[in-house]
């Protein structure tokens, strides 16, 4: 029975993990979860799995999952370690007993804890893109050392994974991952840079998170997949392609060099590349999870326009520059992201702050996990300045439109 070990289990990939470990109850056991905020799911999470120890954002969380545990335990005899904050997240990452560690925790707050299970010689069930997006070769590098493979849980990477198996990675010409196109495949330019936190969040394949829902609707996603692929894969960028494939039902490809592509096909259900990690290199039933071929009816393809979605160029020029750039693009745009959902920043502002945040950022080599932290801090405080001065002008700008319309 293999022992699991889960960085953000509350979160929508955890949960699915969870869901994935319950169809497999002879094949998994749960020893540890690191959650944020949400005791209520984590409670239940607990009672079900019984793990050895349990983490949470803070001191604070820690004493009101306990005394929840203490108002809801049915068993005197059981009861976990509680720990909190970024040393219970390394606890969890690291524990002895652990053979696979989920890594979901969202943002770059799993980073760290994802290194150190690396370190450990832990196999890791990837799904965080800050991993790779910003310490891509610092990570693969502990890797090689360790031994360690990552499995990509993301339904883009882990299909180029499974078509990878077909041949040497000599054989390969080019990775071709896809993207649905988001809610504004069919916009016009010109309304796309006053497009709404709403119409940007209506993602019509998917139903994800806050970020990962606008990032999708930039397409600065597909630009950290390119990153995560050129670490995961040991493919240059030039070899990485992207196109827009809106039935989301390939979930990417490879080409070989004699001209054969394979494509990994499936439904929208992310359970099936959470089952295919973690029982790698075996596969298990889908227990219902499967592609519906009388809904299939058609499979289209179409080229990224280059000037609606500028965070795709913006990210291939900061793994091109390498060093601290793409980490510098990874922390504007989340902090870009949070400003357009608060409305402080427009549609278009997005792709404006990360492109001016890779001009200041300093180019410099990241030697350590430390330098990685200290190269996001850096580029979240150069975004917030971004955003501050953008922020005023569009203000203005509202405010004179809005003033012409009073007039009329």
């Amino acid at each position: 029975m293999k022992a699991l070990a889960i960085l953000g289990s509350t979160g929508s990939i955890g949960r699915q993990t969870l869901q994935v470990v319950e169809s497999l109850p002879e094949r998994f056991r749960v020893v540890a979860l690191a959650a944020g905020a949400n005791l209520e799911e984590l409670a239940g999470q607990i009672g079900r799995h019984r793990p050895e120890l349990v983490s949470v954002r803070d001191a604070g969380k820690a004493a009101e999952l306990r005394e929840l545990l203490g108002r809801s335990s049915g068993d005197p005899n059981y009861s976990p370690d509680i720990q909190h904050g970024r040393e219970g997240l390394l606890s969890v990452a690291t524990h002895p007993d652990a053979a696979v560690v989920v890594s979901a925790a969202v943002g770059v707050v799993g980073l760290e804890a994802t290194y150190a299970a690396v370190r450990a010689g832990k196999q890791v069930a990837l799904s965080n893109k800050e991993v790779l997006v910003a310490a891509g070769e610092l990570v693969m590098a502990a890797a090689k050392a360790k031994g360690v493979e990552l499995l990509p849980v993301d339904s883009e990477h882990n299909a180029i994974h499974q078509c990878l198996r077909a041949g040497r990675h000599s054989e390969v010409r080019r990775l071709i991952l896809t993207a649905s196109g988001g809610p504004f495949r069919r916009t016009p330019l010109a309304q796309m840079a006053q497009a709404t936190p709403e119409q940007a969040l209506a993602h019509p394949n998917w139903r994800m998170g806050k970020r990962i829902t606008i990032d999708s609707a930039t397409l600065v996603n597909k630009g950290f997949e390119v990153i995560e692929a050129r670490w995961l894969f040991g493919m240059s960028s030039n070899r990485i392609d992207v196109v827009i494939h809106p039935q989301s039902t390939i979930h990417s490809m490879v080409e070989y060099v004699d001209g054969s592509i394979l494509a990994q096909l499936g439904p929208t259900d992310m359970r099936m590349p959470i089952r295919y990690a973690l029982t790698y290199p075996e596969r298990e039933g889908s227990n219902g999870v499967a592609l519906d071929w009388k809904a299939l009816r058609r499979l289209d393809f179409e080229k990224v326009p280059p000037r609606k979605f500028p965070c795709l160029r913006l990210a291939r020029r900061a793994l091109e520059e390498g060093g601290a750039q793409t980490c510098a693009l990874n922390a504007a745009d989340e902090v870009a992201v949070e400003a357009f959902l608060e409305r402080r920043l427009p549609f278009s502002g997005i792709a404006q702050v990360i492109e001016r945040v890779l001009d200041l950022m300093p180019k410099v080599e990241l030697g350590s996990i430390d330098d990685v932290l200290a190269a996001d801090g850096e580029a979240r405080r150069l975004a917030g300045h971004e955003i501050d001065a953008h922020g005023e002008s569009f203000a203005s700008a509202r405010a004179r439109a809005s003033a012409i319309n009073r007039v009329q």
